[in-house]
């Protein structure tokens, strides 16, 4: 997200808020963005406010420039299924696919199709409290000035209001130990209100289990709250290259097979594979 799409963002927003009367009106309409969001946006207040926060607004103003259709999977259709599971009897899961298998794509469709789901994608940097930041980001509350232990009460105060929310943790594994044991705080604070998914790639399942082999400390109970298992994503097939093709405008079957043993099995390579070969033609 470039500062140019960012001004062209606000100034098409701007016109919408003309057209609805006010920006309430307007945040109303947007699934996970508050009237604050939009006011940091419209004043230029841009350095807090999330890349994922952008890309809403983009996609309900008609300016989303990522021209890419959604196509169904194998992983796809079992990611929608474990996403509704979850929210619906809030149940906590970790799910682990080999990079480039479709995870983060399915999460944000779910989020963007369904109130009170919450994706943050993790990453290393992150301590306790900037992982308080981005998930009060996304719920579109304000965090400046508040300590941690106000800032938790936010997050669980505001979870708790919701009817069946959800949390998805995209790359969990790449959180430090002290961020991934928080994970156990938010399960105690929202057991059997608010689901919550662990998605990463295998790396997650094997320092689990090392963590409980070595009895390191808060493992056994992260283990224990995934309900001791961890859903496995099937490789990407053919079926799914071709369909992800297909839905993206290449129907030329040599080409599609030609991708397909190019991709080694990454959702990733196939997308650009395609636009090179949009490019190329």
């Amino acid at each position: 997200m470039t500062h140019q799409d960012k001004i062209q963002i606000v100034e098409v927003l701007e016109k919408f808020i003309i057209q609805k009367g006010s920006a309430n009106k307007v945040a109303a309409d947007m699934p996970g963005v508050s009237p604050a969001t939009l006011s940091q946006m419209r004043n230029h207040n841009w350095d807090l406010i999330a890349a994922e926060m952008w890309r809403r607004v983009a996609k309900y103003v008609g300016l989303s420039a990522n021209e890419w259709n959604y196509a169904e999977t194998r992983n796809s259709k079992d990611l929608l299924q474990f996403f509704s599971e979850s929210q619906q009897f809030s149940m906590v899961m970790a799910i682990t696919g080999k990079a480039g298998s479709g995870k983060t794509e399915t999460a944000k469709k779910y989020e963007s199709e369904n109130k009170n789901t919450f994706l943050l994608s993790c990453n290393e940097y992150w301590d306790k409290r900037w992982f308080l930041r981005e998930l009060l980001g996304k719920m579109g509350k304000e965090f400046a000035g508040s300590t941690m232990p106000e800032m938790m009460y936010k997050v669980v105060l505001h979870l708790n209001s919701l009817e069946s929310p959800m949390i998805i943790l995209d790359e969990a594994d790449k959180l430090a130990d002290n961020v991934l044991l928080f994970f156990i705080t938010l399960y105690n604070e929202l057991e059997n209100h608010c689901g919550i998914v662990l998605m990463a790639t295998h790396f997650l399942e094997k320092r689990i289990r090392r963590g409980i082999a070595t009895e390191k400390k808060g493992y056994r109970e992260i283990y224990s709250r995934v309900g001791l298992r961890f859903i496995e994503l099937e490789n990407t097939s053919y079926s799914d290259v071709q369909n992800i093709c297909v839905a993206n405008g290449l129907e030329d079957t040599l080409m599609i097979r030609t991708i397909s043993k190019d991709c080694e099995g990454d959702v990733r390579r196939v997308r650009r594979l395609i636009y090179a070969h949009k490019r190329a033609s």
